[in-house]
């Protein structure tokens, strides 16, 4: 489109210079129709030309730079050329301006002088079109070239560098090195004036801008939309972004479902422990749980089984890894990647032990739950046939919520606890006896067992008749 505009200027300029046809003797037939097809065969150059041009400027500006930057960093120096090119806009663009600019004023030079010449002979034997045969040769001229500009010189390149932007400014990345080195003079003028139009304008280039956290969410959903990427990717990409937010805290198992090993107990008792947890990895004490001595691992203590050693716990216990609850997990990950351990104890702010983190909490957090065949077996909360809730104290208030839609517990922000069983506590004031009732939300809530001072079992019996609630 640049070139078009300048056509009839650039020909009405030129339209006294050229002129093929004259007074007197002209050239023959056979040296006009030579003529006419190398001014054609000029200006189908220059429309080339052009096009290569906007689509090297198009394909520059719109290539990815990390994409290119990669390349430079395997060896490629025409990606390394494009990437120089990118990063210094003042050069490329001037050189770009600079071609294009000048193939325009000669391709309007040749085509509106040459070639309106040669159409208004034909023109002007049509006897009511001859006054005006001159104008209507150049404008027709302008209109045909304007046309094949637009889609030989602008379009068609265009379509081909946003289709292509990194294939293509490697390959136009040399030559317009090359231009820019070679009308440097020219170049370094139009780019000083520049920033100092640019300066007296108090216009100020912004800074490269920086992939943001949102930039990845839209191009995974725009993947995901073209089929790029699995409905499970999104969630699991996202996950891994809100590392750095999440605490260690909101992972961790909590104090009470640790299953902890004295130092002092039997092989017998540990061995049983062990048994009926399921777990592979158990923090060890020495007279008060917040006096840990280690862990110790199930295949430690087989291998000595096995082995027909005696065992000793004190003597298969490995330093326990201890991290804060408000640690990132990020930080968590890297330090189990730097130690090789991949279970940590959780200390509160006060130093004693809030609970229990693992790499599988880890891998739960980005790819969702992977519940064990026992978790399976033995759900949370059951509803009975006669509408009653059967629910273990430990449920996670989140779980126990989405179990138990027409019972609310506080909004997750006003919670200070973790559990049905935080939860029963903070409403008594006090650890429940089992078989204390209450009446809360049109169930009635009973305590069927307890475990030493934990609630074990908790029952939820619908009212016949609930109470009507009053205002908050």
């Amino acid at each position: 489109m640049r070139p078009a505009l300048g056509f009839v200027g650039v020909a009405f300029a030129c339209r006294g210079f050229y002129s093929f046809f004259g007074e007197g003797d002209g050239p023959t037939l056979p040296l006009a129709m030579s003529s006419l097809f190398l001014e054609l065969l000029i200006i189908f150059v220059l429309l080339l030309a052009n096009g290569v041009f906007s689509m090297a400027e198009i394909a520059i500006v719109s290539a990815r730079k990390n994409r290119l930057r990669q390349l430079a960093d395997h060896g490629d120096p025409a990606a390394l050329r494009a990437l120089q090119l990118a990063e210094s806009p003042n050069t490329f663009l001037a050189t770009v301006q600079i071609g294009i600019t000048l193939v325009g004023v000669l391709a309007a030079a040749f085509g509106g002088a040459a070639l309106g010449d040669k159409l208004a002979v034909p023109l002007a034997q049509i006897a009511w079109l001859a006054p005006y045969a001159d104008q209507l040769a150049l404008g027709l001229v302008v209109v045909v070239l304007t046309y094949f500009t637009l889609v030989i010189g602008e379009l068609v390149p265009k379509r081909i560098g946003l289709g292509h932007p990194e294939g293509v400014a490697r390959a136009l990345a040399g030559p317009m090195y090359f231009l820019s080195r070679l009308g440097s003079p020219l170049v370094s003028l139009l780019g000083t004036s520049t920033d100092a139009l640019l300066a007296l304008c108090r216009i100020k280039p912004e800074p490269e801008v920086k992939v943001t956290e949102e930039d990845v969410r839209l191009l995974v959903r725009e993947g995901m939309r073209v089929g790029v990427f699995h409905a499970q990717e999104p969630a699991m990409i996202e996950s891994v972004m809100a590392f750095d937010r999440l605490p260690v805290h909101d992972l961790m198992t909590p104090r009470a479902k640790i299953i902890w090993i004295n130092a002092h107990d039997s092989h017998e008792t540990i061995w049983h422990r062990i048994v009926v947890s399921a777990h592979t990895t158990f923090p060890v004490y020495e007279d008060r749980r917040d006096n840990v001595i280690g862990t110790v691992t199930v295949k430690a203590i087989y291998a000595n089984l096995a082995a027909g050693v005696p065992v000793n716990v004190r003597d298969l216990i490995t330093p326990a890894l201890v991290v804060p609850a408000s640690q990132p997990v990020s930080s968590l990950l890297e330090k189990f990647k730097a130690t090789g351990k991949h279970v940590a104890l959780v200390s509160d702010e006060f130093g004693a032990i809030a609970g229990l983190v693992t790499l599988h909490d880890i891998m739960e957090a980005i790819v969702g739950e992977l519940p064990s065949p026992e978790d399976r077996l033995k759900p949370k909360a059951v509803r009975r046939d006669d509408g009653s809730w059967l629910v273990d104290g430990l449920i996670a208030a989140e779980d126990f919520v989405q179990a138990v839609t027409d019972f609310p517990l506080p909004p997750a922000a006003q919670r200070d606890y973790q559990t049905l069983a935080g939860f029963i506590v903070k409403h008594l004031g006090h650890v429940p006896a089992e078989g204390e009732t209450f009446q809360l939300h049109g169930y009635t809530v009973e305590i069927i067992d307890m475990d030493g001072l934990r609630v074990d079992k908790v029952l939820l019996l619908p009212l016949r008749n609930p109470p009507t609630p009053g205002p908050a």
